[in-house]
């Protein structure tokens, strides 16, 4: 096994992650400094990590209904209960996928895969999350084209992917996007608050038949899946035919030309020559 793959098992980041671990000279394998990526290590090899022995776990690819008044991190301050108080105490170190505020309920991945959680949390992959929504008012259709449109928020420009209408005051949003709060803020933005946020799908895995509080494997086929997500295809340009001539560009309405401004200016006058001294 590569070095980088054995530390991204090991819950230490992703490959990619802990590539700068090992270039920087952080990383000892049988007692010797390891600055080439491409070190095979197996089974009898100690691998540190400073003065940190490193050992390859078992990985786990769970999925988690996450109840309301449960945190998403691995240590609160607040002494709030936390959503690993709901996974087994005998796991290895894992680490929770799709962060939802303390109010919020719904699907959560947990895995010690670093290289699946940089898959599905970095912007350029855009995996899909859809949330249902109730609210504490009828949603007005007009206020489904800003969404759709997007606008800017707190922690940036923030946009739905699409968006229905269930029932007056209940409506289904997808998202491509994780800012922070971002259901919870494009809505108040539009003068809505959200009575109750439960996301229902990360990708192509729904919550389907999981109740709050509980968890279950993920299967080989469905970590596939996850591990597969692409970006989205852009629209290809479609070329020009032969001796087709290319289509103006158009110009912006707002944009005004008077004659003024594009009439050709008159050419300036030539001085006149200098009279010539008369020959004696």
């Amino acid at each position: 096994m590569r070095l980088n793959r054995f530390l991204a098992s090991a819950g230490l980041g992703s490959r990619r992650g802990v590539e700068e671990l090992i270039t920087q000279g952080s990383v000892r394998v049988n007692g010797r400094v390891v600055t080439n990526l491409a070190t095979q290590v197996g089974p009898k090899d100690s691998v540190k990590v400073g003065s940190r022995l490193i050992r390859a776990e078992q990985p786990i690819y769970a999925v988690l209904h996450k109840p309301p008044g449960f945190v998403c991190t691995a240590d609160d301050e607040l002494e709030r209960r936390t959503i690993f108080e709901l996974l087994p105490p005998n796991w290895p170190r894992v680490h929770h996928v799709g962060r939802l505020d303390k109010e919020s309920e719904g699907l959560i991945f947990v895995t010690n895969d670093g290289d699946l959680t940089h898959t599905l949390t970095h912007p350029s992959h855009e995996v899909e999350k859809e949330y249902d929504v109730l609210l504490d008012k009828p949603f007005s259709p007009d206020d489904r084209e800003k969404l759709l449109r997007g606008f800017r928020i707190e922690h940036g420009f923030a946009k739905c992917e699409s968006v229905e209408i269930i029932k007056a005051d209940r409506i289904r949003l997808v998202l491509r996007q994780g800012l922070k709060r971002q259901v919870r803020l494009m809505l108040y933005k539009l003068g809505y608050e959200v009575e109750r946020l439960f996301r229902i799908r990360i990708g192509p895995i729904p919550i389907e038949g999981l109740a709050r509080g509980a968890w279950r494997f993920l299967s080989q086929k469905e970590v596939n899946e996850l591990r597969n997500a692409k970006p989205k295809a852009k629209p290809a340009v479609k070329p020009h035919a032969a001796g087709e001539s290319k289509p103006r560009p158009h110009r912006p309405a707002s944009r005004k030309f008077t004659p003024k401004s594009w009439a050709p200016k008159p050419p300036k006058a030539k001085p006149a020559p200098a009279p010539r001294k008369p020959q004696r």
